[in-house]
Parts: C-alpha cells; structure tokens; sequence
C-alpha cells in the first residue's frame, strides 16, 4: 500500500484527502491541518491520524506521498521538509510564491529521484484532453487566438495572492500545453477593488513564439462562476467548458485554403456546430491516481515542477506588467532576473 497524507484539509485539501480514501493501493495515513475542527471532521470520518502541523506529521508517520494544499506563502517550506524525508510531493498550484523558491523544489526533487508534480488540475479534465487530441491531430488547422474566461465571486479564505497567482496560472499553464508554445512577451492590465492588498482583475494578452496570441479574463468580481475557453483557428473555433467537461466545434463554411492570399476575398462562413463527446471524469481524482502512479513508477509526472514553474514565471510578469504600465519581453525579463529556466526551455 502506497502511504498518503494531506497537509492543509481546507477548500481543496479536504477532497485530497477524500480522493486518496477512494483509490485502490492507497491508504490515507493522516491529515495535517492548524484547525481543531477540521482535523476532528476528517478523523471522524476516514479513522485516520491528524497532526496540528506538519512537523509533528513528519516526524510520527512513514510516508510515501503527500499533498501540500497549505496557503501559497507555505507550499515552498512545507513541500521541501517532505522532499528532504524522502516524500514524492504534489504541491498544489502555484508551485511557490516566487520563482527562485520554485527551482529549489525542482532540484531538490531531481537530487533525490523524487516525483515533483503541481496541482495543475485542468490538466486532467477530460475536455481538455481531448482538446488536445483533436488539436494535434491538425483538426483546428493553424491556431490563431485562445481566449480564456475563468471568472469567480471573490473567496473570502485566499488573502496570501491576488487572482493572477490564484487563477490566471490554471490559463497559463493550459495555453502552453494546448498551443505547444512559449510566451515571447505579454501585456496585463490589473485592478483592485474588493482585495485588500492584492490585485483581484486581470486582462491580459499573450503573444507565443508560433504566433498565437493568448487573451486572459479573469477576476474575482463575477457574481456566477464561468470557465470558458474559445480556440479559433483556421477552420473554426472550439468552444470549452471546463466545468461541464463540454466541447463544441463551430466549423467555417468555407474556410481560405490559403489564409495569407485569399482570406480578404473570401472570409470565412457559419458551418455546421457540433458537440463532441466527452467521457465525464473528476479531474481531482485523475491527479491524483496519475501521481500515485508517477512516484510508484519512477516516471516523470504529466504535470512537472518545470511546468509549474513556467506558469509562475509568468503569473509574476503579468503582475509586473500591470503594476508598470508596459509591455514585457519574457526572455529579456527573465534573464535580467536571473531564472535560468523559468520560460522557453
């Protein structure tokens, strides 16, 4: 039996802890979380040990992976005590709180053979897959935008980050996945209105190196939940629900055989929409089974702490961008600030 525990039960923790009591060749060994209440809920429930830190975890259980779903400002304190005991860790998103803290964990993992993967959860939604699949298999043709919508009621339990860190990372690491593509540079204008001290609005554009630009909506200021994405390219446009786990494919009529010579004469044309199956999983659970299966295996993740990185580096620039009024060429940005590979390698 593979030995897991959670440490932080909170929004997010509290389903770590139930998926881990659900798949098979793994015992949940104990929770660790500073809430009497939420320790008490959890024992109760599933029978299990909790520890009011994750010292005191450590130090009295064997371990063989853990989630880390503590606030951002802790994953990197809490992630690396797991990596120096030996323990396969899956940190949620963002990875850490600043880029530098982000490449300890990775090669702190890397010198121990350790598995380092971040709850980039999208990442196993089956819509999204299957985005992917058709993508690659040329069914969009040539991408030319992604848009992504992912709009919330403010959350009163996050006051470590604003919602770039917390919400534009699922985006930016998603349009790196689905285009197969860096950012070369990007744009963001930020506001604050309900947050006390961080930014809870981002409107952001991102040009990647294969051409396709990039449009983030986000914010904490939308009274209904939306996740949404529009993929439009050559010949047509995928229209992506990510909590339905629903695609749609509206086709062009008459897409140009040659984009660059005859799209002013032609145009393109309404075609037929189509909705495309999808076989309807929890996302959290496919996580959490892939790095089960990743730390027992000794394979490398589907989501790395390079990836994790990555999003990071970018959530940061955004943030930057929209603090400074300007424009930003990532690989100049990130030389200057000495990340030797946070984007583009």
């Amino acid at each position: 039996m593979i030995r897991a525990a959670v440490i932080g039960v909170g929004a997010i923790g509290r389903h770590h802890a139930r998926v881990y009591t659900e798949l098979e060749n793994v015992e949940l060994a104990a929770i660790a979380d500073p809430d009497e209440s939420r320790r008490a809920a959890l024992a109760n429930r599933y029978k299990i040990a909790t520890y009011p830190d994750h010292q005191s975890l450590f130090e009295h259980e064997r371990l063989d992976v853990v989630s880390v779903a503590v606030p951002t400002v802790l994953h990197h304190a809490v992630a690396m005590m797991a990596l120096e005991r030996g323990i396969h860790v899956l940190v949620e998103k963002p990875i850490a709180s600043a880029v530098p803290e982000a490449r300890q964990l990775i090669d702190a993992a890397a010198a121990r053979g350790l598995t380092l993967t971040v709850g980039h959860v999208e990442r196993f939604n089956p819509a999204v897959i299957e985005l992917k699949r058709r993508i690659n298999t040329g069914e969009l043709g040539r991408i030319f935008q992604y848009q992504a919508h992912r709009l919330s009621p403010f959350p009163s339990y996050i006051r470590d980050v604003g919602v770039v860190l917390d919400l534009a990372t699922h985006e930016l690491d998603l349009m790196r996945y689905v285009v197969g593509s860096e950012v070369e540079h990007l744009h963001a204008e930020t506001g604050r209105h309900v947050h006390h001290r961080h930014e809870d609005m981002l409107s952001g554009i991102l040009r990647f190196g294969n051409g396709v630009v990039g449009v983030l909506d986000i914010n904490w200021l939308t009274p209904t939940k939306v996740r949404e994405a529009r993929i439009t390219g050559e010949r047509g446009m995928f229209l992506l629900d990510y909590l339905k786990q629903e695609i749609y494919f509206y086709q062009n009529s008459q897409a140009p055989h040659d984009w660059d010579a005859m799209a002013l004469f032609t145009g393109v044309g309404e075609g037929n929409m189509t909705k495309i199956f999808v076989n309807k999983v929890e996302p959290l659970q496919a996580q959490l089974r892939a790095f089960v299966d990743a730390a027992e295996r000794h394979t490398p993740p589907i989501v790395s702490g390079g990836d994790g990185l990555r999003a990071l580096a970018l959530a940061e620039l955004l943030i930057a961008s929209g603090a400074e009024g300007r424009v930003i060429n990532v690989a100049e940005e990130a030389a200057r600030r000495g990340w030797p590979i946070a984007v583009g390698t």
